[in-house]
């Protein structure tokens, strides 16, 4: 059995309304204790601020598992060549929770770059608060199976903390209670809640709002979770002790050595809590919906099984399940669903998505199963998104289409993998070439004849703009030689030349690029002594092609006349 840490009880300090605001007040004088925007006190030390109000925390300061990692040597620390067992449930994490997580930490990136959450600590939270959501019993769209409530907040072992929501998230209108798979207090949750999963709600009980309000509440105070300090303050403002914050950072560096992904409904259930209750917090009960409150389910702890008798086990009685299989269950295998070729140049969007239909054994198309969507392989790409997995559900066809794809600078190939979320089946792969940036149509930006005399420099400089298909061509590659004539086009050895950095005569340019304009302006031509007719050509990637003809010519100008005198008469003619 897990080792259990001690716990520090909040009730004392919060049997009455009074008592509350007395610590109130003191804690507001109290060193290294801060408050938001709300006025909710957090510890800014990175140790618990031991008067800090168990409402200033998302979880009240509630009962949380407290069961160590699967590790040989869990005390003191692993080490980063501490192996992790593979294969067990302890070790893995349910898919759709997973999928909640990693979809969250991704979100964060976005939002708030400079938090730097990773997924893993959503995930070792996760385990410690609800056991990743009571072994992943979760639906298709992260919805929990059944509340999971922590215990009353009633002063009686745990902090005071009246009813705030009417009983609608937690079912309780007397007291408060932790709610979902992140435990959040109704209080917390009124302005940290979140919709993760699109769905237009900001549901405690599902595990796609609770993990983005989790990731949004540890990194609300511009904490940078990548140092220690911050990454300790903002544990110890999810709940209150070190205690927590030890076994939270256990589960961090668990998760960060590897994981994997398991079916939903299959995780291992957590056996101690930290108010010595085994198995029993946070609590499971019968589904509802919110707004609707339903009747708190009284904890119970499973007693102690009987000692069997030595001999040979007797065959099972045990009847088989009837519960009927979910969608996901019934998954076979997934189809590609007239997914066209994917191809985009370097920076675009491709044209076409990827579509995917799954089935049972027989063929039969299955709806409402989540269908995740990952990028794998060292590569730039993400979806349009700008992330690089996706997850959506398939329609009533059983298919489901993943969001376009952007291809990055890299060229090559790449590789797209869709699973199904909950179930361990065979993915199915859908390769992507990236291609070079390329131009289809060079075309000069004037019109102005290219003219110089022997030895000398042209006065204008060359610019050209690349187009595709009648758009902007940035970024893409060109070649820019004076050859000989447009039937020869090798390198000219006489005429015009660029001048290199050492101010050395070169016919051939290579390593040009197109602004974001499209536009590629060439250094300045000089001529040498040979007069006549020359060529220059500019290549792209693509195969456009544009041919600018240089003259070299001694000056024709016609000379000025003399000018009259300055009294505007001109010498006499002698006469005949």
């Amino acid at each position: 059995m897990a080792a259990q840490f001690g716990r520090l009880r909040k009730g004392a300090l919060n049997t009455t309304v009074a008592a509350v605001a007395v610590a109130a007040l003191a804690a507001s004088q109290a060193p290294g204790v801060t408050t938001d925007d709300a006025g909710r006190r957090i510890a800014t030390g990175t140790q618990p601020a031991p008067d800090a109000a168990a409402e200033d925390s998302a979880t009240g300061n509630s009962p949380y598992y407290t069961d160590l990692p699967p590790l040989n040597s869990p005390n003191p620390s692993p080490s980063a060549s501490t192996p992790v067992t593979p294969g067990t449930g302890e070790a893995g994490i349910p898919a759709t929770v997973l999928d909640a997580y990693k979809k969250a930490a991704t979100a964060l990136q976005q939002a708030k770059p400079g938090c730097n959450l990773p997924w893993e600590l959503l995930a070792a939270i996760g385990k410690v608060e609800s056991g990743q959501a009571r072994g992943g019993r979760v639906d298709v769209d992260g919805n929990t199976l059944s509340r999971i409530l922590g215990p009353q907040l009633n002063g009686n072992g745990f902090a005071n903390i009246g009813d705030t929501d009417n009983g609608v998230y937690d079912g309780d209108s007397s007291y408060d209670r932790a709610v979902g798979p992140m435990q959040f207090i109704p209080s917390t949750w009124e302005w940290a809640g979140r919709d993760g999963n699109g769905d237009g709600k900001k549901d405690p009980n599902n595990v796609y709002d609770a993990a983005l309000a989790a990731g949004h509440y540890l990194c609300r105070f511009g904490w940078d979770l990548s140092t220690q300090g911050d990454l300790d303050r903002a544990i110890l403002s999810y709940n209150n002790s070190q205690d927590y914050l030890n076994l939270v950072m256990r589960w961090l560096d668990y998760y960060r050595k590897g994981t994997h992904e398991i079916p939903d409904g299959t995780g291992t259930l957590p056996s101690d809590r930290s108010d010595d209750s085994a198995g029993a917090s946070p609590t499971p009960t019968a589904p509802s919906t919110p707004g609707t409150p339903s009747a708190p389910t009284t904890p119970t702890t499973p007693s102690s099984p009987k000692p069997t008798p030595p001999g040979p086990t007797p065959p099972s009685t045990t009847p088989p399940s009837t519960t009927p299989p979910t969608a996901t269950d019934t998954v076979h295998h997934l189809e590609d669903a007239d997914t066209a070729k994917l191809t985009a140049m370097a920076g675009d969007t491709f044209t076409e998505k990827i579509s995917t239909r799954a089935e049972t054994k027989t063929g039969e198309a299955v709806a409402k199963v989540r269908i995740r969507f990952t990028i794998t392989g060292k590569t730039d790409a993400t979806f349009s998104t700008g992330e690089k997995y996706a997850s959506a559900l398939t329609d009533s066809a059983g298919e489901v289409v993943a969001p376009a794809l952007k291809a990055g600078e890299d060229t090559g190939e790449f590789v797209v993998r869709a699973t199904v979320v909950g179930r361990a089946i065979t993915g199915l792969d859908y390769t992507a070439t990236v291609t070079e940036r390329a131009a289809d149509t060079l075309t000069r930006t004037t019109d102005t004849a290219l003219t110089c005399t022997p030895g000398g420099e042209f006065a204008d400089q060359v610019e050209v703009k690349a187009t595709y298909d009648g758009a902007v061509a940035d970024k893409v590659a060109a070649t820019a030689t004076l050859i000989k004539s447009v039937l020869d086009p090798t390198e000219n050895d006489k005429g015009p030349y660029f001048k290199d950095a050492d101010g050395k005569a070169v016919r051939t340019l290579t390593g040009l690029t197109t602004d974001e304009k499209g536009l590629l302006k060439l250094p300045k031509l000089y001529a040498d002594d040979t007069s006549g007719t020359f060529m220059l050509r500019i290549n792209t990637a693509g195969g456009a092609t544009l041919n600018v003809q240089l003259t070299v010519a001694a000056d024709t100008s016609p000379v000025p006349a003399p000018s009259e005198s300055a009294s505007g008469s001109a010498s006499a003619s002698p006469t005949p």
